[in-house]
Formats: structure tokens, sequence, C-alpha cells
């Protein structure tokens, strides 16, 4: 399948492993490249900009193919080491990066210069008329159903995507709620040229997280995520658990006094707990309503294989013999 993401990124198939916190790892980077999408490791689940060299230079020794890093701006008193991230990502030849959070204009110059191509993750037209004015290459725009940050307009992608398609340029793909042959042929329906998963990529057989993540992915329906920290306007969706319930009663019982401090407990250091320790009552922890269609924890090549065969299925049988 041909469309503008495949060609602007050398991939061989229109879907992208979006950036995830303790996901991103070499292993699932290179085997969702092998399998002919577009993998990235996570920056900063990497402590320092010599880990992530390391890690880049672990998933070349996975694949030939290309994969990307995603880097998230975030707000904080103390930074991350973004200039030595940036560094560590061109020196490790990287040519595609993900950004996501605040504005990247600062850091487009010197990524720019190094030929890297860069795909912002936007959850509104506005904020992506603005990424494509400052000269990002391509958008992921996510909907709110998507798991992480879904902003706070609450535009699900049924609408969303047809306003981007109507108002964007640059090539865009389609994020939250997509998992299988039907969410690529409705998101290239509406405008995009493509999709990026997160929640669907974790329950697969080379996901690097515990086993009992997989198994609560599973386990869960469409009705199982919340929406946390909305009072602090940084909205994000996760999967229920008991640590969730938790910081929801206080957000509850705190009303708009509530602070960050009040509820770090639940959301500070929270990834690793879950991710690598398999605690699933830590806290929150992103994931999308679109557990709800995942059934199986296949390998990446068996869930691109059939994403595409379904895809294929969907453009040459179904819709066609309802065209006719």
């Amino acid at each position: 399948m041909k469309t503008r993401i495949t060609e602007l990124f050398g991939i061989e198939r229109p879907i992208i492993q979006g950036g995830m916190h303790y996901v991103g790892f070499a292993e699932m980077a290179s085997a969702v490249a092998n399998a002919g999408g577009l993998g990235l490791i996570t920056s900063l689940t990497q402590p320092t900009a010599a880990d992530l060299a390391a890690e880049i230079r672990r998933c070349r020794e996975m694949t030939n193919k290309p994969f990307g890093v995603n880097l998230t701006f975030l707000p904080a008193v103390k930074p991350p080491d973004y200039p030595g991230y940036i560094r560590a990502i061109i020196d490790g030849g990287i040519e595609i990066v993900e950004t996501a959070g605040n504005n990247p204009q600062k850091w487009l110059p010197i990524l720019k210069e190094a030929e890297v191509k860069v795909i912002h993750k936007c959850t509104s037209v506005r904020h992506a008329l603005k990424a494509q004015a400052i000269g990002v290459d391509a958008l992921s725009i996510d909907g709110f159903e998507c798991g992480g940050h879904p902003g706070e307009d609450d535009v699900p992608n049924f609408i969303l995507l047809p306003r981007a398609a109507d108002e964007l340029t640059i090539p865009f793909v389609a994020s939250g709620g997509m998992a299988d042959g039907r969410s690529l042929v409705a998101a290239l329906a509406m405008g995009a040229n493509g999709m990026n998963m997160g929640t669907r990529f974790i329950a697969t057989k080379e996901a690097p997280v515990h086993p009992r993540v997989k198994e609560a992915i599973l386990n869960a329906t469409e009705l199982d995520t919340r929406l946390i920290m909305r009072p602090l306007r940084n909205t994000e969706r996760v999967l229920t658990n008991a640590g969730v319930q938790r910081l929801l009663d206080k957000e509850k019982q705190l009303g708009e006094a509530i602070t960050f401090a009040d509820v770090a407990p639940e959301v500070a250091g929270v990834y690793p707990k879950v991710m690598k320790d398999g605690d699933m009552d830590a806290g929150g922890w992103s994931c999308g309503m679109v557990v709800g269609l995942i059934k199986d924890i296949p390998t990446v090549q068996e869930l691109l294989d059939r994403i595409m065969r379904e895809a294929d299925d969907i453009i040459t049988a179904r819709l066609k013999n309802i065209a006719a």
C-alpha cells in the first residue's frame, strides 16, 4: 500500500507505532520496522542521552529497516537533556522523529539541518495548522479516543480527521481508536494517509512489558478507560484500576483546589511499576478506548499482516460490492 506517509518515511505499510513510555524500546521499534511499519524508540524512557544512543545502536542490530525516535517536550522545573537527546538522535543516524507535547519549534532548525523528518502529534486542527506552519513534515492527529493525552476539546476522530483533511496540506495519520484493517480503511476514507497505534501494539508478543499488562488489555472493554487530571487541564486517558480510582476520588473531594502534588502518588513514577513489575494498581497508565477491539496477543508481524489483509478485503471486496 502506497500513501504519502509510506513515501515520506520509506516504509512499506502506513502504520506507525507511536511513542509509549516504557514500551518503546528497541524490541518494539525493530519488530514494527521488520513488519513493514514505522517503529519508534521512546527517548524519555531512557535515563540519559547516552542511554538513548545505546538503545538506537541496539535497535540497528535488530533491523535494517527505517525506524525513528519519539521525543516528547514536557513542561518541567528541571527539563530533560533535550540537546543531548537530539544529539544522540542525529549522531545515531535517525532520519525520523515523532515530536509530542509542547511546540517543537525551538528544536526544528537543528533537526532540519540534519535532514531529520518530523511528525508532530496534535489533538486539534488549530494546533495542527500551527505545526504545519512552523515546518513539520507530517502530523499525527489524535482523537478523543486515544490513550494518553487527548487534549481538552474532546473531539473524536470521526469529526477530527475530516476536519484535518479539510485544512491541512501536509500528510497526516490517524491516532486514537486504531486497531485493525477497518481502522486503517476508515482513516484513509476520512483523509488520513495511515494510522498510528499505541495500545494495540502493547498487546503483542514482542512488546517488552509485564504479561499482566497484556492480560489487562485483553480483559478490558471500551468502558474501562478513565480520564484523569481534567481539573489540572492535563487530561490523560488511562486504564481503570485501584490507583486510578484513588486519584479520581481525590479529584472529587478536592475539586478546584487540587494540585499536581495531590495526585503525584498515582501518576509519578508509575510506568516502571506497571510496565516492568506488573503492579496493575499502581496508578494511571495510558490506554485507549481501543482496548474494546483487542482480543489476542499476536506477533507484530502477524498483526500487521492481518491488518493489511483485512484492509485489502474491505477495499477490494466489501466496498466494491456495495459500490456495484
